[in-house]
């Protein structure tokens, strides 16, 4: 049977301000990204949100992102030799607070956003990740993007990694997420992008928006949350891989039956 974790990006809230569905798309996925108060949340919805996945039974991950709240952590950053993996170990300090006061502990990390889009192409960035964790907490899983040069790095390091795939990204010929800034980038057609998802985990491949056939390694699907279909959609895929003998479970046990 195919094995699959499914991650979601939540803990986005701040103050009044409320953002997703958390709640019930806790109960949706294996494993959540939760933001650590830099470019969202703050301390009662981080400390809530790790509440909720432990009530669940679902994993947590650290969602550490550039320092940049007005922008949701979504513009690029230039950050001087070190000041990255700082910002890393402050972030991800924080969350492990609330996983220890709850009960839990922190499964993996996901960086966000531009951080997240930046460090394939980036070796300080992608090293100062893998730093970062390997100073923090070795046990930690890196989620970095099938085939990219952080990967392999962090693999390299001795770093425990997951590969991960979009539900509803577009790929370039390289492997790479196609940007934001095309049209094309993100997926309207939710069947398509499902029975792409699951041809993704079956046959290891991926077609580009060029037409070309990918290789991807996918062992974790991420399902954004900050849409208002984002509920219904994910769990149109749960269901969609599950009649599929795809098995949801979480990273660290996708990690412990390789």
């Amino acid at each position: 049977m195919y094995k699959i974790d499914l991650n979601s990006d939540l803990g986005e809230s701040f103050g009044h301000y409320e953002i997703g569905f958390d709640a019930e798309i806790i109960k949706t996925v294996s494993s959540v990204n939760i933001a650590c108060g830099v470019h969202a949340g703050d301390p009662m919805v981080m400390d809530r949100t790790v509440k909720m996945c432990t009530r669940c039974g679902t994993a947590v991950g650290a969602h550490p992102g550039f320092p940049d709240l007005q922008g949701f952590g979504r513009r690029q950053m230039q950050m001087n030799k070190g000041e990255l993996k700082n910002y890393i170990i402050y972030q991800l300090g924080a969350l492990s607070g609330f996983a220890k006061k709850n009960g839990t502990k922190l499964q993996h990390v996901k960086p966000h956003g531009a951080l997240n889009n930046m460090m394939p192409y980036s070796e300080q960035y992608s090293r100062e990740i893998c730093e970062a964790i390997l100073d923090f907490d070795p046990e930690i899983i890196l989620v970095a993007p099938t085939n990219t040069m952080t990967l392999q790095m962090a693999r390299d390091m001795g770093l425990r990694t997951i590969s991960e795939v979009f539900a509803d990204r577009a790929y370039q010929d390289d492997g790479y997420l196609l940007p934001r800034s095309f049209p094309e980038a993100l997926l309207t057609d939710e069947d398509a992008a499902i029975e792409r998802v699951i041809r993704m985990i079956k046959e290891g491949v991926v077609t580009s928006v060029s037409g070309k056939e990918i290789k991807i390694e996918a062992e974790s699907v991420c399902i954004h949350s900050d849409s208002a279909i984002a509920l219904r959609y994910a769990q149109k895929v749960r269901s969609a891989l599950e009649n599929s003998d795809i098995e949801i479970i979480s990273m660290e046990k996708i990690w412990a039956k390789r």
